[in-house]
């Protein structure tokens, strides 16, 4: 959007008295959805269409109460029921449309925390099913469905965003939809559409996954290939780490954060049967909370870290459902580790330090930040039957500087985060940290002094070429519960003149 459409609808919104300054801005876009701009962070919000197999395991009930929270912040462009292995001749888009209702009676509170949320009415109207039939068996001539065409319509629509399809299940649907676009559209329409997608899979669920990474070689796909979950990276939002406090997960927390006290939509939080939350990762990096940048899953966030490369076909696993094992033809968004050790409170003196156990896998990539984005969502339920003033928001970061800045080997350079802000005036910490595996200089690059103080020093190191170096700041709050949020500068080193 231009600045200066952006900053009549600011002003108009104002002059109405329907959005405070700071607020969200929202652009008609169509009677039954909105395109969202934030203010301070100028761009859209993230168009995802969802694909679950829900009822085949409470999880998807689980995580589609927490996407609706963050409605206001994901532009949902559809919700559709699918099979997979664990359902193969059943869709329910009637309990997707149970969970919708329950969110429109808490939909009126949250909108005293933030004006952009739906009404329920509008997300109704995107609920759509596929076929009741397993995988490759709904693919061809005669199967388009609701789903598959929903799918090509939003395509469709004359909208410069990427549209991302989070797979929660079996992936037949958008297999249909991108046989359909092969065989009526031309070769440029087509390579327009696929160009526009960008598909999240949770594992393999069925036997379309393969078929349409060897099909379309150019779709941006992201998958822990095979259907072997415990190895997965989106498995870490669920997975009991050892030497680390696992409350955040535990029933106990669901049932106190969640379920009990929290309006309709914690009523309908099932118990956890087999994982809680397994479907989650697929839309947790498409909050704008300063972290992730979904076009780059290599920089890491909330929902993981992934690089693009062939995997290895000896390292998938087989796991307890027929989906068929096959080798990668070409490059997938998949699974990458990290070396983690966490920083911890310190009961005395500086208010924290490196924990002396460190952690290196592809999950962590994910649950290093398990305990931020639990904390949002319990915040996001007290949003359903708590007042503003009576419920935490997430700090806003502020920097001195820009995101992206330029040194020379051996140069040293300060970060600050002194501008950073709290819409409820809650007391700020701040840690920075270098995130080595997200940028081309790998090796540990130390921050002088205390890197908790909202003003750091580092030296950049000698490098012989150009390199980039990540450096992440978490702002977080003193609220119940407390919120984080974070901004990424990227430091571009260059060597000596």
């Amino acid at each position: 959007m231009m600045q200066n459409m952006k900053f009549q609808i600011l002003l108009t919104a104002i002059i109405a008295g329907i959005l405070p300054v700071g607020g969200w801005i929202a652009a008609a876009e169509s009677p039954q959805r909105h395109i969202a701009i934030h203010e301070d962070r100028g761009f859209p919000m993230h168009r995802v269409i969802i694909l679950t197999d829900i009822e085949a395991d409470p999880d998807d009930t689980q995580s589609l109460i927490r996407l609706l929270l963050y409605a206001n912040e994901i532009d949902i462009k559809g919700l559709i029921a699918t099979t997979s292995c664990w359902q193969k001749t059943r869709v329910a888009p009637e309990s997707i449309k149970k969970i919708i209702q329950a969110y429109g009676k808490v939909q009126p509170n949250l909108t005293k925390h933030d004006p952009g949320f739906p009404e329920a009415e509008d997300l109704l109207k995107i609920v759509k099913q596929g076929l009741a039939k397993y995988g490759m068996q709904g693919v061809g001539d005669g199967n388009d469905s609701q789903g598959s065409d929903w799918i090509i319509k939003v395509l469709e629509e004359k909208d410069p965003r990427p549209l991302w399809i989070s797979v929660w299940g079996g992936a037949n649907t958008l297999a249909q939809a991108l046989y359909k676009i092969e065989n009526t559209k031309t070769e440029t329409e087509a390579k327009q559409f696929i160009a526009k997608l960008r598909v999240y899979t949770i594992s393999d669920q069925d036997d379309s996954g393969i078929w349409i990474r060897n099909k379309f070689p150019a779709l941006f796909y992201m998958v822990s290939p095979g259907d072997h979950y415990g190895s997965a990276t989106w498995s870490a939002i669920n997975s009991v780490v050892k030497n680390r406090n696992n409350e955040e997960i535990s029933n106990h927390w669901l049932a106190q954060n969640i379920q009990q006290g929290h309006g309709p939509l914690g009523v309908a939080y099932p118990d956890v049967a087999w994982g809680m939350e397994g479907d989650t990762p697929s839309f947790l990096s498409l909050i704008p909370n300063g972290l992730s940048d979904p076009e780059h899953p290599d920089w890491g966030g909330w929902g993981g870290r992934y690089e693009l490369y062939i995997p290895n076909f000896a390292e998938t696993k087989k796991g307890s459902s027929d989906v068929p094992l096959a080798p990668e033809t070409r490059a997938i968004w998949t699974n990458a580790a990290d070396n983690y050790t966490p920083y911890i409170e310190n009961e005395y003196g500086r208010a924290v330090r490196k924990d002396t156990v460190s952690f290196t896998d592809n999950k962590v990539t994910l649950w290093r930040w398990r305990e931020d984005f639990q904390n949002d969502f319990a915040a996001r339920m007290d949003w359903c039957i708590n007042s503003y003033p009576q419920a935490n928001h997430p700090p806003v970061p502020g920097l001195g500087h820009p995101e992206n800045i330029t040194v020379h080997s051996g140069e040293g350079f300060g970060l600050d985060a002194g501008g950073s802000t709290d819409p409820d005036g809650d007391s700020l910490s701040t840690l920075w940290f270098h995130y080595p595996e997200a940028g081309t200089y790998k090796k540990w690059i130390k921050i002088e002094g205390a890197e908790n103080a909202h003003g750091i020093w580092v030296v950049a190191p000698e490098v012989e070429k150009n390199e980039t170096a990540h450096f992440i700041l978490r702002v977080t709050d003193k609220g119940n519960p407390p919120l984080s949020r974070y901004k990424r500068v990227i430091v571009n080193i260059l060597p000596k003149k």
